[in-house]
């Protein structure tokens, strides 16, 4: 490889780490700016790197979107997604399918696009995505059902997406129609990467309690090995290697074991990084001129996608679950395109379909205009629709604990409520577990010592070190307490 790569990668990927800081006052999202900055710096513009390798990217894609996904299924949470069980996880799987559907039925009815074209396009592009989701989320206060049916949705609707496209461009590149093999194949993807993806998470936690290493850089080795080799023995069955990963994740991130802070600290950064340096590859493999062909069958497809497809996903697929018209219509808005499309869209041309070319390009410029248009309106329409309200700054301290053996204590932080400042009970007089101590209470850009005398105030992040099964008991005690608190000021007023 040339000297030159280990020169421009590198001062590509600082450059989207400064620039995306600079533009998150804007709500920017990364994947855009990295999106941005392979193209001003690929053939087309500033021709610093000419890439044209499409088996390269859909091979690096790939490994990028295993640790993406399994980062997703990781921080993906039951007790929150039991709360919206049937909304979140109705549209992450047969909203995914409905959207393929409606998105299929008006190119290949409606506008009259090829069989093959209008199915791939389909497809690829009917799944939201987390990662610019989140980003544009984080800086909204909304109802918290919506709000967990959203994110949810866009962290677990990726293996449906996958499986799809996997199917399609299989049978494609075969050359043989879709038949009851096609559906046989597509069930058992479905089913068969679930269930080895929780064999392989409960193998990995009990892998994690038992090997206990001094040097704890091994538990990363040994994540990232049980890892791929969780989604290798599923591509080697022809189950969907994606949908085992993540739900290796999401058994992992549910249950206790050794070290598994580190493991989600480490899985973070690992899939940030690969997320970045996809996007730039990505943006690096477009030819912006290429464009003037596709520009309005691109947006053809935004529009359709928009307007018309995700709309009826959502409606359809939240029928009788007590969703407002409101929350409708956000959830509707709110189906950005992302990161999985575009690397879908390298499966066609990697596959040597003669539509590889024109399906990536499509994809590629619909999502932009997703991300720019519905992106940098999201916060406006919640607005609008009177749902949203100043979301609390994120803290800027934390404290964290990394065990190297196995322990029921763990690190709960409670997010203490509004109004912001408002006085709270004193430490002294919380009736916490046996065992349960303080560590520190976080407010604003201050440290706050966490004293007996220390008066709790609204907006306060509280970091306590307790026993593991204590943590809704403690949840609870600080909620009980603060909540009594305001009743005895409003009183005495």
């Amino acid at each position: 490889m040339s000297p030159i790569v280990y020169l421009i990668l590198p001062a590509l990927l600082v450059c989207v780490v400064l620039a995306s800081v600079w533009l998150d006052r804007w709500s920017v999202p990364v994947i855009l700016v990295a999106l941005g900055t392979g193209i001003v710096c690929g053939s087309d513009v500033l021709n610093l790197w000419h890439f044209d390798d499409m088996v390269l990217t859909n091979e690096f894609a790939n490994l990028a979107l295993v640790f993406i996904l399994f980062h997703g299924g990781f921080v993906t949470k039951l007790a929150d997604f039991r709360v919206v069980a049937l909304p979140a996880g109705g549209l992450a799987t047969w909203g995914v399918l409905l959207t393929a559907a409606v998105t299929f039925s008006v190119l290949y009815g409606v506008l009259g696009w090829s069989m093959e074209l209008s199915v791939l396009l389909a497809v690829i592009i009917s799944s939201t995505d987390a990662a610019a989701i989140f980003s544009i989320l984080r800086r909204q206060s909304l109802p918290t059902r919506l709000s967990s049916t959203v994110e949810i949705e866009s962290a677990a609707n990726d293996p449906m997406a996958i499986l799809l496209t996997t199917v399609a461009v299989a049978t494609f590149a075969s050359g043989k129609e879709f038949n009851n093999v096609t559906v046989l194949l597509f069930f058992w993807k479905f089913g068969a990467g679930p269930i080895l993806g929780y064999g392989a998470g409960r193998i990995t936690i009990w892998m994690f309690n038992r090997v206990t290493p001094e040097d704890r850089g091994r538990y990363y080795v040994l994540f990232v090995g049980l890892l791929l080799l969780t989604y290798g023995l599923a591509e080697s069955a022809e189950a969907s290697g994606m949908m085992a990963v993540f739900t290796a994740g999401l058994v992992m991130g549910n249950r206790p074991f050794v070290h598994k802070q580190g493991v989600l600290n480490f899985s973070e950064a690992l899939s940030t990084i690969v997320n970045i340096a996809m996007f730039v590859m990505m943006g690096l493999l477009v030819f912006p001129r290429e464009w003037s062909e596709v520009w309005l069958d691109g947006l053809l497809l935004f529009v359709v996608l928009t307007f018309i497809a995700r709309p009826v996903a959502v409606f359809l697929g939240t029928l009788g679950m007590n969703f407002g018209l409101r929350d409708r219509m956000f959830a509707s808005w709110a189906g950005l395109r992302g990161a999985v499309p575009i690397v879908l869209a390298t499966y066609p041309a990697a596959a040597g379909l003669q539509l590889g070319n024109q399906v990536f390009n499509l994809v590629f410029f619909a999502v932009i205009l997703s991300i720019l248009v519905q992106g940098s309106t999201l916060g406006t329409v919640a607005g609008w629709l009177g749902l949203s309200r100043p979301a609390r700054p994120k803290a800027m301290f934390s404290l964290e604990m990394i065990t190297m053996a196995k322990s029921d204590y763990d690190v709960v932080v409670i997010d203490l409520p509004g109004p912001k400042g408002g006085e709270g009970p004193r430490i002294r007089d919380l009736a916490l577990p046996e065992g349960a101590v303080i560590t520190l209470v976080c407010r604003g850009d201050q440290v706050v010592p966490p004293k007996g005398e220390t008066r709790l105030k609204g907006w306060d992040q509280v970091t306590v070190l307790a026993h593991a099964p204590d943590e809704d008991r403690i949840r609870e005690t600080f909620m009980k307490a603060f909540q009594s608190h305001k009743t005895q000021a409003t009183m005495a007023s």
